[in-house]
C-alpha cells in the first residue's frame, strides 16, 4: 500500500485542452501549458497523482480504445518526460444513458483509483473543470478542487447551485494550483 497523499485529477480541461467536438485523437489531445510539468512537481514533492475521466466518445463510436491508448500515451510521456508519472489512469468507456457506476458525477472511477493502488481517497483531492467532476470527488470523500481552464469557466458561474461544493477551490489551472498547494505543504 502507498502511503503518499493522493491528488485525482480530471484529464479534459485539466490536462489537456476540452472540445465540444470531443478529443478524438492523439494528434487533437493537446496539453495544456504547465500541466505535465505540474503533474511532475506533485509527484516529486511525494504526491501520487491519478486521473479519473470520462470518455464516452468510445461508446458513442467517435474514436476507438487504440486512440485513447495512444491519447493516454502520449499524456504520460510528457510526464514522465518532465521527472512525473501518473499512479493510475481511469475511464468510464460508457455512454451518459449505460447506467453505469463509473460515469462521473458518480464516483465509481474514484473507487477503482482506490482498489488499483490499495489506498482509500478519502481526504484526497479530486481537480476537475465540471461539477460532475466535483461531485465525484465529493461522493468519494474528496476535497474539490475546480480549475478555470475546459467547462471550468462555466462550471465556476454553477457553483453556487450545489451546497455540498461550498469548500471548492478555484485556480486559474492545474498549474497554478500546484503552486499554491506546494507553497503551502513545502
Amino acid at each position: 500500500m502507498d502511503s503518499r497523499p493522493l491528488i485525482i485529477l480530471d484529464r479534459d480541461g485539466v490536462l489537456n485542452l476540452d472540445s465540444d467536438e470531443y478529443i478524438k485523437s492523439v494528434d487533437e489531445w493537446i496539453a495544456i501549458e504547465g500541466s505535465a510539468r505540474a503533474v511532475a512537481r506533485l509527484c516529486q514533492a511525494g504526491y501520487q497523482v491519478a486521473v479519473a475521466t470520462n470518455q464516452s466518445g468510445l461508446a458513442r463510436g467517435y474514436f476507438s480504445q487504440a486512440d485513447l491508448d495512444a491519447m493516454h500515451q502520449k499524456m504520460t510521456a510528457l510526464v514522465t518526460a518532465e521527472g512525473g508519472e501518473f499512479a493510475h489512469i481511469a475511464w468510464c468507456p460508457h455512454g451518459p444513458d449505460d447506467a453505469c457506476d463509473c460515469r462521473k458525477p458518480l464516483p465509481g472511477l474514484i473507487h477503482q483509483i482506490e482498489q488499483a493502488l490499495g489506498v482509500s481517497a478519502v481526504g484526497s483531492w479530486m481537480v476537475g473543470d465540471s461539477i460532475r467532476d466535483l461531485e465525484a470527488g465529493v461522493a468519494a470523500g474528496c476535497k474539490p478542487v475546480l480549475v478555470r481552464t475546459g467547462k471550468g469557466e462555466a462550471s465556476v458561474a454553477k457553483l453556487a447551485r450545489y451546497p455540498q461544493l461550498a469548500t471548492t477551490e478555484v485556480h486559474a489551472d492545474l498549474a497554478s494550483w500546484v503552486d499554491q498547494l506546494l507553497a503551502a505543504n513545502p
